[in-house]
């Protein structure tokens, strides 16, 4: 990687879900019109976030007229996608990182606006915030949901259109990938730059961002994002909210409906418990009260969301009011349950990013010479560097663990035996190490363990006490990394002659050997 003072120009990530509008924003970047072009930029990095196996993204890439690669992000959310890319993206010498939602269009001129924003900024700045446009339907008011999309327009440091300096990035390691939805990291992350020194600047570069269509009960479903205000809370403190540019929302009015909820329908049990009439007609009223507040706080709150909505002559009007009747019964609920559950979930969460407390190691091609299918003990040579490297980890008071693919096993051409002796050989010469994990399956067997699936890795994290956020995984190809990634462990990858080209592209941080690798990991640390 270059140094900072080296890097020039930007370099573009999108992370995505597949949307097809991601062909819409494909093509209005091909439409840029670049009088000059050195306002192209470096890379565009494609994060490819679905889950599982999807087929390959269909939109077209070749006739950009810049490189463009595509790696995966395995559907751990936006902010794990968003430091995939940049960290891959930084690898081509840009100074900044210009991150973009995958459902904005560009208009004609933005690669330009975005270059004088770029070169406005002062060498302090850490970000620069590009203008949102949501164009609304005319002829009537908008829907609850167009107006939650229309508040991007006055949203602070939303990544639709946002471009960060790469040393702010390093300087606080990234989006916080424990954000599991586009809600709340780019506050987050916004946030830390500032305490790191960095100013956040206001671009004048403008992206049109579209409403998309959404399920009849959306409204519903983005309250999970309370929950990450809670963790917003514990990481920044109560006033979060102002520092963060974030309005207030309706909170309080929903914790107090629900106590209005809670308190009649406690009363209500009660009373059918009492033996007193007496006492059993006081509570029987104390229900009928707390009932009747949550009703008028439910239809106060059903009328505040509809009052600036479609009115009864449009035809969305029927399914408007439909949707917003049961939703408003339902969310005061549902915020709650999920603020008290991301309260009890990261009441012990720590700042972003995590400490590193272990390193995982490949065993062949990175700890020892790759012999194929070795059951020899004897012909076990550690790399050049590997003693330097792995005592450097235990001298950092770092756990240690193996994490090794034995198709052998499966293929019938060794046997567990075997593989024991060469682990217990690798032991005796450079251990012995903490855990040691062997996946004994082929590639048919589909299972969860061999890399690039991520169960060697969860499992070596739960043997060493550890997260696997808090692992750092070094290997010699793609699958190592890639395991690491879908764990949510950082990834180091130290080529050999049998790493492919595109597995080197494609690697979140590449070092030249493994000494190198443990000193960036401890660098991390």
């Amino acid at each position: 990687m270059s140094d900072t003072s080296e890097r020039t120009g930007y370099a573009i990530v999108v992370p995505t879900i597949g949307r097809g509008s991601l062909e819409r924003l494909i093509a209005t970047l091909r439409d840029q019109a670049l009088p000059d072009p050195t306002h192209r930029p470096r890379v565009m990095v494609l994060v490819d976030d679905r889950s599982g196996e999807p087929p390959a993204l269909t939109a077209p890439f070749s006739d950009l007229g810049w490189p463009v690669r595509v790696v995966r992000g395995f559907g751990r959310g936006p902010a794990a996608a968003r430091n995939r890319g940049w960290r891959v993206a930084r690898r081509s010498g840009a100074e900044w990182i210009a991150f973009l939602d995958d459902d904005v269009e560009l208009p004609s001129g933005w690669m330009t606006a975005l270059a004088a924003d770029l070169a406005a900024c002062g060498p302090r700045a850490g970000a620069t915030q590009g203008r949102i446009t949501v164009p609304l339907p005319p002829g009537r008011r908008p829907t609850d949901w167009e107006r939650n999309t229309a508040a991007l327009e006055g949203a602070a440091w939303a990544t639709a259109d946002m471009a960060y300096r790469v040393a702010a990035l390093e300087a606080t390691g990234g989006f916080d990938e424990r954000f599991p939805r586009a809600y709340r990291e780019d506050a987050d992350l916004a946030l830390r730059v500032r305490r790191r020194g960095f100013s956040l600047e206001r671009g004048r570069r403008t992206v049109v961002h579209p409403v998309r269509p959404a399920p009849a009960l959306q409204s519903l479903k983005v309250q999970a994002g309370n929950a990450d205000d809670a963790l917003m809370a514990r990481l920044h403190g109560p006033g979060w909210r102002d520092a963060a540019e974030v309005p207030r929302g309706a909170f309080r009015r929903h914790i107090a409906t629900v106590t209005m909820l809670c308190a009649s329908t406690g009363a209500a049990v009660a009373s059918s418990l009492v033996r007193s009439s007496r006492a059993a007609k006081a509570i029987r009223m104390v229900s009928t009260i707390g009932g009747a507040a949550w009703a008028a706080s439910t239809l106060s709150f059903l009328f505040r969301r509809t009052r600036p909505g479609p009115s009864p002559r449009d035809d969305v009007f029927a399914a408007e009011l439909g949707r917003m009747t049961v939703t408003s019964v339902a969310i005061p609920v549902a915020a709650t349950a999920h603020r008290l559950a991301g309260i009890m979930r990261w009441r012990d969460a720590r700042p972003w990013p995590p400490t590193v407390k272990a390193v995982l190691f490949d065993r062949d091609g990175t700890l020892v010479l790759d012999v194929p299918y070795n059951g020899d003990p004897s012909l076990v040579t550690p790399m050049d560097d590997a003693r330097r490297a792995v005592r450097a980890v235990r001298e950092a008071g770092l756990r240690t663990a193996v994490v090794s693919n034995q198709s052998g096993i499966a293929r019938g051409l060794i046997t567990a035996e075997q593989v024991a002796a060469v682990n217990a050989r690798v032991d005796e010469l450079l251990g012995p190490f903490d855990s040691w994990q062997v996946c004994p399956h082929g590639p048919e067997d589909g299972c969860a363990c061999r890399k690039p699936q991520p169960g060697m890795v969860r499992a070596a994290a739960a043997a060493l006490g550890v997260e696997p956020a808090e692992c750092v995984v070094i290997g010699d190809i793609g699958a190592d990394v890639d395991a690491a990634q879908r764990a949510g462990a950082r990834a180091i990858l130290v080529p050999t002659a049998i790493t492919r080209p595109e597995e080197v592209a494609a690697a979140p941080e590449v070092c030249g050997s493994l000494s190198a690798a443990v000193d960036l990991a401890l660098g991390q640390r």
